[in-house]
């Protein structure tokens, strides 16, 4: 009789699958449909080992389940995951064999995270509300056969996928409403996943109402392609909020970008970072995005520094240190423009960091010339309440005039804005036209005064703001018009964050 239950357990371990346990026992795992495993009535994307490639099919997940992404997960050309309104899915953290545990949709795969304004598809930390940290896990990564400045490229963070190709409408997918938390690994250095990685995606991606929070890296980096994108939020991010490089090409509107004081990278943290490549070359296509209606709250300017006495540009992490390898450093500026990035910017406020604007030499002379030939465009467009009116990479100058400042450690600050109203004067003139609201110090936003912080990170009443000549270029919704900034005014019709949002995943039950 013994010997005959041994039997059958032998004979259900072969059907369902039997492995050891971090704990050296024996644990049951079943394949639901080559995708989902079943261990312990938890269900894995992944199965357990460092890489996994789902076998080529088109995958639906259910609403109704959670699931745990475990390892580098690929969906490979000409597979598809569906991942319907309201699903909850957590990234796998501290597995001894399993680091940075990813999605990635690779050429020719496709996914649709298909949520709602009533029902996000949230993606967030395998760990209980307080104690999750960013670099939980390691985030979303998605590539396409869009062009890019390097032919073909690999994707940055180090899996095996690579991205690029000649077809700017190509089609990734469907990205609605839907949150990113705690995410972000660094895999080696300067090989960090960020948040939402997107190489070479095309335009045919639908791609909007997305929130990354307490990223361990970037929040969103775009690595060439030309997909569009609308509705995106970065929130107490550990680098950069929006980075882009190597010939990213899409439109951008309504973003909102805000920073914590005490989370930011040795690498000097910005809201925005573009180059056209890491050596500042003239390869085609350029990196020439386009951003409308933004809003970056720097560190200074946000409630947790005004309510967390003694918090500045030099930080320190504290708990929110996920110690997996993330360097603590403090923040550089609200826009970084270098190695021959040619993006523009309209109807933003940008407030709170140590530097507004920087557009550097940094390997090369390009942007200096970019700027001169107008390549560049920042209009309608508000820098204050910095730390520092101008500034070096050391943070030592406090001249209220704008100077153009000399070389340091191989850059040069072209033109650095203040909220004074010498700028438009002083230093390189080459954006002082575009600057309409910095001609006069009662129209800039020197302090968080002109917002509405209390609720949330809309232009209070009478905000100057706020004036109808605010209109936005060619090719954006011109429901930005009027206004600067992310939102149109204070009011509940206007607020294009309920519902599906979350500012305090820490301590979210999910």
């Amino acid at each position: 009789m013994k010997k005959t239950f041994i039997l059958m357990a032998l004979v259900a371990c072969c059907f369902a699958g039997c492995k050891k346990d971090d704990n050296g026992g024996e644990t049951t795992s079943s394949n639901e449909d080559g995708l989902v495993f079943v261990e312990n009535n938890v269900r894995y994307i992944g199965d357990g080992d460092k890489e996994f490639e789902a076998p080529k099919g088109d995958y639906v997940l259910d609403a109704s389940k959670v699931y745990v992404i475990r390892g580098w997960v690929y969906i490979a050309d000409g597979s598809s995951l569906r991942i319907p309104a309201g699903t909850l899915l957590k990234g796998k953290s501290e597995d001894v064999n399993v680091k940075g545990s990813s999605l990635i949709i690779e050429r020719g795969g496709k996914i649709y995270i298909e949520g709602t304004a009533e029902k996000p598809v949230v993606f967030t930390s395998d760990k209980p509300a307080g104690q999750r940290k960013p670099g939980d896990w390691g985030g979303i990564i998605i590539c396409g056969k869009a062009k890019n400045n390097q032919n073909e490229m690999q994707i940055e963070g180090g899996p095996r996928t690579r991205h690029g190709g000649s077809d700017d409408a190509d089609n990734s997918g469907v990205i609605t409403y839907c949150r990113v938390e705690f995410a972000g690994y660094p895999f080696l250095t300067d090989k960090e996943i960020n948040g939402i990685t997107l190489g070479s995606v095309g335009n045919g991606t639908t791609f909007h109402h997305v929130q990354v929070s307490y990223s361990n890296d970037d929040s969103f980096e775009w690595f060439g392609g030309a997909v569009n994108a609308t509705h995106l939020v970065a929130y107490h991010g550990w680098d950069d909020d929006f980075d882009t490089d190597n010939g990213f090409s899409g439109t951008l509107q309504f973003l909102l970008g805000v920073r914590h004081p005490k989370i930011g990278d040795t690498s000097l943290s910005n809201g925005f970072e573009s180059d056209n490549d890491a050596d500042g070359d003239d390869k085609t296509p350029y990196t020439t995005a386009k951003f409308c209606n933004v809003t970056l709250i720097g560190p200074s300017n946000t409630t947790e520094f005004i309510n967390e006495a003694g918090a500045g540009k030099y930080i320190d992490a504290g708990p929110y240190d996920p110690n997996n390898g993330s360097k603590v450093g403090q923040f550089q500026s609200g826009v970084q423009i270098r190695r021959n990035s040619r993006i523009s910017l309209s109807n933003a406020v940008i407030t709170g960091f140590p530097v507004g604007l920087m557009v550097e030499n940094d390997k090369s002379v390009k942007n200096t010339q970019s700027a001169a030939d107008e390549r560049q465009a920042i209009k309608n467009t508000v820098f204050g309440g910095y730390t520092d009116n101008a500034a070096d990479a050391l943070y030592d100058n406090t001249a209220t005039a704008v100077p153009v400042l000399g070389s340091d450690k191989n850059k040069t600050w072209v033109d650095v804005y203040s909220a004074d109203a010498s700028a438009t004067t002083a230093g390189t003139k080459s954006f002082a036209h575009r600057h309409a609201l910095n001609t006069a110090g009662s129209n800039v936003l020197a302090t968080v005064s002109q917002l509405n912080l209390s609720n949330q990170y809309f232009p209070a009443s009478g905000s100057a703001l706020i004036n109808a000549a605010f209109t936005v270029p060619s090719g954006f919704n011109t429901a930005g018009s009027g206004y600067v900034g992310a939102f149109k005014s204070d009011a509940a019709a206007d607020n294009w964050l309920a519902g599906w949002t979350n500012f305090d995943p820490q301590n979210t039950a999910y």
